[in-house]
């Protein structure tokens, strides 16, 4: 897939921050070992998780939605860690942030939500590690 492989490269380079949707304190979370590898190759990492809202997670404010985190940081890519069924809220605030990325990580597929986001302009990568996609483009 070209195109989807020079939509990956466009989002790595053109974007600084990420929202990681589902961003766990836990080392042993996936969210952790890929936001903790991104933020060591220069992203800014902006953790959101309400369960985790207002502790600091890398360093960094977490905060309770997508709302929240783009009312203090402009967010480039909505990184999503969560079940399929939970992103199309997700998707929701993206488009009311007006965020230009949405990646939903490895296992994550949810054609409506994607379709959701594409139609408002929100270009999307679907079942794949963010991680691993910028470790090939090294």
């Amino acid at each position: 897939m070209p195109m989807e492989q020079d939509l990956i490269a466009e989002i790595l380079s053109k974007s600084k921050t990420i929202a990681v949707v589902g961003l766990s304190s836990k080392t042993s979370r996936p969210s952790h070992g890929v936001a903790t590898y991104m933020q060591a190759h220069g992203y800014r990492i902006i953790p959101v998780n309400p369960r985790e809202a207002g502790n600091m997670i890398l360093g960094e404010y977490c905060y309770p939605d997508l709302i929240a985190a783009a009312a203090a940081h402009r967010i480039d890519i909505v990184d999503c860690f969560r079940n399929a069924a939970d992103i199309p809220p997700i998707v929701e605030e993206a488009i009311q942030i007006a965020a230009p990325y949405l990646w939903m990580q490895s296992g994550i597929i949810n054609e409506a939500a994607a379709a959701r986001a594409e139609v408002a302009g929100i270009k999307v990568v679907m079942d794949r590690c963010i991680k691993i996609e910028h470790r090939i483009r090294l």
